[in-house]
């Protein structure tokens, strides 16, 4: 039986492109054409200084591969996974929860107790995948300035206890 190189890892220079693409395909998929005047070079550069230069030694960016492409990643704080993030063409086979078990081994070193994640409240694929996950609703709301007008997240969390 042949089985597909797939695998998690901690992003490196050169990862931002596949990073930056995947981010626009997302959000397109669940914003639309809203999106369209974003600029891909500012997010590569973005990606770039994140993977390269974090903002502390706990800040991390995990990719999702198939074999030699990056088809996934996630962005680590101190406090909660900023992103997690599959091309749409490579979702429901396991990456985006590869994604998430490498964000929570790391925050379990870092001696957390707790994991936190937001995600639109429209985004039903994902509340499900968190949810199945093991992450709860925290209760907690916030409205964020979109490109097309206001979006509302919500909060899910769990305890690593």
């Amino acid at each position: 039986m042949i089985h597909a190189d797939v695998s998690a890892r901690p992003a490196v220079p050169g990862d931002e492109e596949a990073i930056a693409q995947i981010q626009l395909a997302s959000w397109r998929a669940s914003l639309g054409a809203a999106i369209e005047d974003l600029a891909a070079d500012q997010m590569r550069a973005q990606w770039s200084t994140a993977i390269a230069q974090p903002p502390s030694r706990e800040h991390r960016v995990f990719v999702a591969c198939d074999g030699p492409h990056v088809v996934g990643f996630a962005a680590l704080t101190p406090t909660e996974i900023l992103a997690l993030e599959v091309a749409p063409d490579h979702r429901r086979v396991g990456h985006g929860s590869r994604l998430l078990a490498a964000c929570i081994d790391t925050i379990r070193a870092q001696g957390r107790s707790e994991v936190r994640a937001w995600t639109l409240e429209a985004d039903d694929a994902r509340r499900t995948f968190l949810s199945s996950a093991g992450l709860a609703e925290g209760g907690v709301r916030r409205t964020l300035e979109g490109p097309a007008g206001d979006l509302v997240e919500v909060m899910y969390r769990a305890s690593l206890a």
